[in-house]
């Protein structure tokens, strides 16, 4: 039985043959064929010199386009920097704009265009006057966004900065005082801007910024010490430039507590909701007030809130 089993399973019929000879000759050939490759193909011998030449005349062409830009702007200080192409840009941004002289404080936006700045830088410089910021020198335009180097160099000799009131009023309260020969800035904290803040030691954009906000919510600084209670100032900065800081506290913004409504008197600092609304309450129950020491009838409103809510406060 095993014998029969075994010669019936190794036993192949004729097509199975051929069809396990053809297998096994296509296996054969292409096992081969790399082998013949040599004997069919004819391999190509490449000319390197000629490609070597082609590189040589590049080198050649590029050392003359480079030295040509050098020669043409010696005095740029970025020429290192330039490629040809740029050598292009740059000729054409320096004859783009007609020249005069101009204040880049007070340049509309027509007169920048005139000079040849694009839309976007334009733009960058209005935002930071709309700010509050003030170019105090010509060398400022350097410091703008966008402006090109070689354009800095190009309007530098035109800039005229004109310091006239009532534009620059802030400007002027910040003067000098040599003593010593040492030079101390001050600054009148009810009329710098966030330029003459940034000036002081330590501080940056963001915190002269956050005393201008905290001046306006106020309705200006009746003293000089107000400043130290600027959210995020270290006392220890404020240490520093307080015997820098001036106020005129003329103009201050006062609140009329006899006709001010909720909403104008809590958005004070040192007033908020509770007091206000205490206040409105208390003035419909008992009439206007007299004097401003009135308040201090109401439980809500002690003498340190009374003391720095006074100077905001008027009955008139």
């Amino acid at each position: 039985m095993w014998k029969q089993f075994i010669a019936d399973y190794f036993s192949f019929s004729k097509k199975q043959r051929i069809g396990t000879f053809v297998v096994l000759g296509l296996v054969a050939f292409f096992t081969a064929l790399p082998f013949l490759f040599p004997f069919f193909i004819t391999p190509t011998i490449y000319d390197h010199s000629s490609f070597e030449k082609a590189i040589d005349s590049l080198k050649i062409k590029q050392a003359d386009s480079t030295d040509s830009f050098e020669n043409r702007y010696p005095n740029n200080r970025n020429y290192k920097k330039y490629t040809p192409a740029a050598a292009s840009l740059y000729e054409s941004r320096q004859s783009k704009g007609e020249l005069f002289y101009f204040d880049p404080n007070t340049a509309t936006t027509s007169e920048w265009k005139k000079l040849g700045l694009r839309d976007k830088t334009i733009a960058t410089i209005q935002n930071y006057l709309s700010k509050g910021g003030k170019f105090y020198k010509k060398e400022d335009i350097g410091k703008i966004w966008g402006l090109h180097p070689d354009e800095v160099d190009r309007l530098m000799p035109y800039v005229q900065i004109k310091f006239n009131k009532p534009v620059y009023e802030a400007a002027e309260k910040i003067t000098e005082k040599k003593d010593f020969k040492k030079t101390i800035l001050f600054v009148d904290i009810n009329l710098a801007d966030t330029a003459a803040f940034i000036a002081l030691p330590g501080i940056g954009s963001k915190l002269s910024q956050r005393i201008i906000n905290f001046r306006d919510k106020l309705g200006g600084f009746h003293k000089v010490d107000q400043i130290g209670e600027t959210f995020g100032l270290p006392d220890s900065t404020f240490q520093k430039i307080k015997n820098r800081l001036t106020i005129d506290a003329t103009e201050i913004r006062r609140i009329n507590i006899n006709n001010a409504s909720i909403d104008a008197m809590k958005s004070h600092p040192y007033i908020r909701y509770p007091i206000a609304n205490a206040i409105v309450q208390y003035r419909a129950q008992h009439g206007n007030f007299k004097i401003i020491s009135d308040i201090k009838k109401i439980m809500t409103v002690t003498d340190d809130a009374f003391a720095k809510m006074a100077p905001y406060l008027t009955v008139d």
